[in-house]
């Protein structure tokens, strides 16, 4: 994917606003969600072409939110990138069994961030 509509989910300020900069430094359309329920209101009305996903988040956590994603036919196909701070490689696989097509620890590199976006 070249450019296009990407949903941010993250409840910190500070990382809505780093990603989405990286976003659109390089030619993408970001949107943003504080909480898996306010992501999953933004997909249905926003429907964005990939979806950047936090895990520890109040209310529904990024894994929750990802396989209630996965299980719905209108939002099954849309790639979900998993970005956060749980390091351990329990969490990445987890991630990916929810159903993520891939899972990035932050700090995220722009450069890394884009180039994962770009194959998508």
């Amino acid at each position: 994917m070249q450019s296009g509509k990407v949903l941010v989910v993250d409840d910190s300020p500070t990382d809505l606003h780093l990603l989405t900069g990286y976003l659109m430094n390089n030619g993408f359309t970001p949107i943003s969600a504080y909480s898996g329920e306010e992501a999953i209101e933004k997909i249905r009305h926003d429907k964005p072409d990939v979806i950047l996903m936090d895990i520890v988040m109040p209310g529904m956590n990024g894994f929750e939110t990802t396989r209630k994603l996965r299980r719905d036919p209108s939002t099954a196909d849309i790639p979900i990138v998993i970005i956060s701070s749980k390091d351990k490689e329990t969490d990445k696989i987890w991630g990916l069994r929810q159903g993520a097509k891939d899972y990035l620890v932050k700090p995220v590199d722009e450069s890394t961030l884009i180039k994962k976006l770009k194959l998508l």
